[in-house]
Formats: C-alpha cells, sequence, structure tokens
C-alpha cells in the first residue's frame, strides 16, 4: 500500500501551560485574535500541568469530530474551526509549491481528536492555552505542516501561541493588519534559568464567573486604563523583563511579575461594570508574600494571578521549602494534609518564630485547596509510543482504563 493511502494516520502530541508574567488582556482584531500589547511567559514543566491530544485522519471518517476529557464537543466552535481551516490552508499551500513527494495525505480527509488534560479545565490555569496550542501541533503533524504554528493556536486561544515553545517566550503583538506578524518567540529556553520554581496555589478549581473571552471584550470597550496601559505601560515592561529573564535577576524579575498582575486585575475593576477574578483567599495570598518578603528584606517570592483566583508564584529553589511551610500556616489543610502538596518533592521545614509573627495572620483552613510545585519546563513534543494515543485504531475515543 503506498504510504499516502493509509488507512489510519494518528499522531499524540503534548503541550504545555505557560503564565504570563507581563499579561496579555484585549485584542485589536477579534477575529484574527490579534493582542492589543505584547505578553510575556514563563512554560511550566509537563511531568505537572499539560494537554495530551491525539489527532487521527482517515478517508474513512465522515465528519470532524473532538472529544475533550473523555466527552464529545461540538466541533463547530468557531475557535476551533479557525484553527482547522488554517491548518487545511497551510497544507494546501505547501502542497502547491510542489515540494513534497510524494504528496501529504489527502487534505479532503476528516481529522477526530482527542484531548484531555491533567489539571481542572477552566479554572484559571491556562488550559486553553495548553489546549489549542496541542491541537495546532498535532494537526500540524498528522497534515504534514511544518510552518509557524502561531497563527493556528492564537485563532483558538490568543496565549496558545506562547505555549508552542519551552522557557520564557514573548507574544509579540504585531502591527499588521493581516496578524502576520503577530507571533511567539523564545526569549530564553527551559535550561536557562534551572533555580527557578512554580508554585501554583489552587483556591478553586470551578469554572469562573466571566471567561477571559468576554471579559476582555468589555475591558477594550470601558477601561481607559487598560488603553494606557497597553500604549505607556507595557512596551517598556516587555524589554525590562526579557532583561530581567536573561541576567536571572530574581529581584527584577519577582517585583515587575506582582506590579504587572496588579496592573491587570486593576484594569478588571477599571472595566464597567467591574470585573473582579481575585477572591479574598487571593488577596490573603498577596498580603501573605509581601509579608514574607518584608520579613527577608529582598523579593524572595513573587505572585500573579491570572483571569482566576489561583495563585501562581515564582520563587528559587532554596527558598521553597520555608515558603511552602509559610502557606501551612496560614492555609492549613483541612483534611488533606498528606495531598496538600502536588509535583515536585519539596522537603519539610519550619517556620521561625519571627517570620510567624511576621505572617500576623488569623489562620484560613481550607483557604488554598493545594499547591503544585514544579519548574519551567519545554515546549510541545511528540509521543511515539502507539500506547500514548487516545484513539483506537477506528478513530474513536478508546476506553478508559
Amino acid at each position: 500500500m503506498a504510504s499516502e493511502e493509509k488507512p489510519l494516520v494518528v499522531v499524540t502530541c503534548t503541550a504545555p501551560v505557560n503564565i504570563a508574567v507581563i499579561k496579555y488582556w484585549g485584542k485589536r482584531d477579534e477575529d484574527l485574535v490579534l493582542p492589543i500589547n505584547s505578553s510575556l511567559s514563563v512554560t511550566l514543566h509537563q511531568d505537572q500541568l499539560k494537554t495530551t491530544t491525539t489527532a487521527a485522519i482517515s478517508k474513512d471518517f465522515t465528519e470532524d469530530r473532538i472529544w475533550l476529557n473523555g466527552r464529545e464537543e461540538d466541533v463547530g466552535q468557531p475557535r476551533l474551526q479557525a484553527c482547522l481551516r488554517e491548518i487545511r490552508r497551510l497544507a494546501r499551500k505547501r502542497r502547491s509549491t510542489g515540494d513534497e513527494d510524494p504528496p501529504p495525505l489527502s487534505l479532503s480527509y476528516k481529522v477526530h481528536v482527542a484531548s484531555v488534560n491533567n489539571f481542572p479545565t477552566a479554572a484559571g490555569l491556562a488550559s486553553s492555552a495548553a489546549g489549542y496550542a496541542c491541537l495546532a501541533y498535532a494537526l500540524a503533524r498528522v497534515y504534514g505542516v511544518d510552518s509557524d504554528l502561531s497563527e493556528v493556536a492564537r485563532r483558538g486561544s490568543g496565549s496558545a501561541c506562547r505555549s508552542l515553545y519551552g522557557g520564557f517566550v514573548e507574544w509579540q503583538m504585531g502591527e499588521r493588519a493581516d496578524g502576520k506578524d503577530s507571533v511567539a518567540r523564545q526569549v530564553a529556553p527551559e535550561s536557562h534559568w534551572p533555580a527557578l520554581r512554580v508554585l501554583i496555589l489552587v483556591v478553586s478549581a470551578e469554572r469562573k464567573l466571566m471567561g477571559s473571552t468576554a471579559g476582555m471584550q468589555t475591558s477594550v470597550e470601558t477601561s481607559p486604563l487598560l488603553r494606557f496601559r497597553a500604549e505607556a505601560v507595557v512596551p517598556g515592561r516587555m524589554v525590562e523583563m526579557a532583561h530581567c529573564v536573561r541576567e536571572r535577576d530574581f529581584q527584577g524579575f519577582g517585583r515587575l511579575t506582582m506590579k504587572d498582575s496588579n496592573q491587570f486585575h486593576a484594569t478588571c475593576l477599571d472595566t464597567f461594570p467591574p470585573i473582579s477574578y481575585l477572591s479574598d483567599i487571593s488577596r490573603r495570598i498577596i498580603r501573605l508574600v509581601h509579608c514574607f518578603n518584608a520579613h527577608h528584606g529582598q523579593t524572595k517570592v513573587a505572585y500573579t494571578f491570572d483571569a482566576g483566583p489561583n495563585a501562581v508564584v515564582f520563587t528559587l529553589d532554596d527558598t521553597v521549602p520555608e515558603f511552602v511551610a509559610a502557606v501551612r500556616h496560614c492555609f492549613p489543610p483541612e483534611s488533606n494534609g498528606d495531598k496538600f502538596l502536588k509535583g515536585l518533592p519539596v522537603r519539610p521545614a519550619s517556620l521561625s518564630d519571627e517570620l510567624r509573627a511576621a505572617l500576623d495572620v488569623d489562620p484560613t483552613p481550607g483557604g488554598v485547596k493545594y499547591i503544585i510545585a514544579t519548574q519551567v519546563g519545554p515546549g510541545p513534543q511528540t509521543l511515539d509510543d502507539p500506547h500514548a494515543h487516545l484513539l483506537g485504531p477506528d478513530g474513536l475515543p478508546k476506553p478508559a482504563a
């Protein structure tokens, strides 16, 4: 059988979550998903947080279908359709240049996609970024596309283009109306800053009240602060943040990360009617971080919050045990003491009496549900093991083991 007539071509990929330290909020073009400002993010390690996606094409499939976390979803969602259209356009373009011999699999083949996250979906943990980056990457492999995938991923979820790379990544807003220059680029690889650690403090795993897309649109329409931020503040911060990353300057990186998070949430409050993604627990975590840093007389930990109540805390590996002990002190685990910490192992540490006094809190039991300890990680990967496929030989999801 000739290679282009294989009954089923299956590819399985994984992609990471990224957390922006200079935030993206607001689009200048809703349809093409073009941002009003550039952004810079840190790619988290896939050992702790990842999306796994299997894409399969076959001449026997009668329609495009998609399953997310075991449930079939509507394949007609505009964002999904935009990704599929874009990938098929790139594949056709590649085919028509004639540099491919024999031609890739028929572009008329329908695709089946199955995707799972190993973390809560839509709780403000950047699940859509990992999901659409993984989708773009898997579709590109199955349709034989090897061009820059920023545009494909971006059409699904803006921040997804940043999940196409490991390490530290900037999404350049671009100038062009067609968005061809609105692309993600790596600032530094995942191996660049080995001591950097990331702690995700999960406050709530519920779906958030207002999704990012609707929130952004309202902010763009009503917040003068957002406009000022995009034009006057972010360009300088992008340069400064890239410099802090390259120099591995944690003091500068941490302070700027917190300031940018605070300003993003200020633009949400400046939106009319106001949007608040932070909860009382989120605000207590902010206070804890500032008390912890003040006690040490320097920036040892830094928080950032996306459009949700969960805190993402950056620190260096030697600070992790003491800070985790401080979180346990302020938010004692209710029942899951043994499962309170997930991900990378953290050695136990005790708090000094001075630090305990400096934290000056009434503990809030159960305020933080659990902590995921992770580090900077690589970009998308292709899994070669056929057992990893989420779709069986019939192109349907394998029954859950």
